[in-house]
């Protein structure tokens, strides 16, 4: 029968166990991950199960590397986001977040793009570190989803965003995100993206400064290939500022929102 050790397909004799390939392949392994779950009990294999075998404090491959981070992931949809490329358009206390997750998903290719600096009012909700500020957002989140993820082509363009070069920055991507918390910015980047490129779907926010609940904020299908993250009404104003916990879940369910698209699922 055949199984997947490492993301490697092995044939194997009908009716061993877990530990049996373990000590056989990599008898060093103080981990090992079934079909995305660990485990500490032999049992025995399945043709078609996927296992991983780790070893405490041991740096990887390259090649095992990518293995090893998708490790706990449901089967399956590692293979279908790595061909994938996403546009986030916005770094900030959205757009970081959901970089950082789509690498940590495996997504093959990000295009970034923001033409701000990190200053230290960002350190409040945004992925970024004392060390980064005065570096263009673009250049600090791309060194540190390098450290997260290398096998992640990152694509930086540190540039305000127009009408006349949306297109052209994110002609490639299979799905679009919005991460902008100006008003304006957001209309214009739904505007142009939709219009440009009506089949491929776009997944926008609106609603997440303050602390409320954060069971208020929702993933709906606005209209067509638009997908809208948030409470709709909670703006950032003077006494309701941008807070980590709240733009952090609303980013996650931005992120989520683009998984789901990328495999063919719904995600509302």
């Amino acid at each position: 029968m055949h199984i997947w050790i490492n993301e490697q397909l092995h044939e194997i004799p009908q009716g061993d166990s877990l530990f049996e390939v373990r000590d056989r392949v990599k008898p060093q392994a103080d981990v090992v991950i079934l079909n995305g779950f660990p485990v500490s009990s032999d049992r025995l294999l399945k043709d078609g199960d996927r296992m991983v075998l780790i070893r405490r404090g041991e740096i990887p491959s390259a090649d095992e590397l990518e293995s090893l981070l998708m490790a706990r992931h449901t089967p399956g949809v590692h293979a279908r986001i790595k061909r994938a490329t996403v546009g986030i358009a916005g770094v900030g206390g959205l757009g970081s977040p959901i970089a950082v997750a789509l690498a940590r998903s495996g997504v093959g290719r990000l295009v970034l793009a923001d033409y701000d600096v990190v200053e230290p009012s960002n350190l409040n909700r945004q992925m970024y570190f004392i060390d980064q500020i005065g570096m263009t957002k673009v250049e600090a989140l791309a060194a540190t989803l390098a450290r997260i993820n290398p096998g992640v082509e990152l694509v930086p363009h540190a540039v305000r965003l127009t009408r006349d070069n949306v297109a052209s920055i994110f002609a490639g991507v299979d799905v679009m995100v919005e991460a902008f918390d100006d008003p304006q910015a957001k209309a214009m980047l739904t505007e142009t993206f939709l219009s440009r490129f009506p089949e491929k779907s776009l997944v926008a926010a609106s609603g997440v400064a303050g602390a409320g609940p954060s069971n208020t904020i929702i993933t709906r299908r606005a209209i067509g290939n638009l997908y809208l993250v948030g409470d709709g009404e909670t703006a950032a104003a003077p006494g309701t500022g941008l807070m980590a916990p709240r733009v952090g879940v609303a980013a996650h369910h931005q992120a989520n929102a683009v998984l789901r698209l990328l495999i063919g699922e719904n995600p509302v």
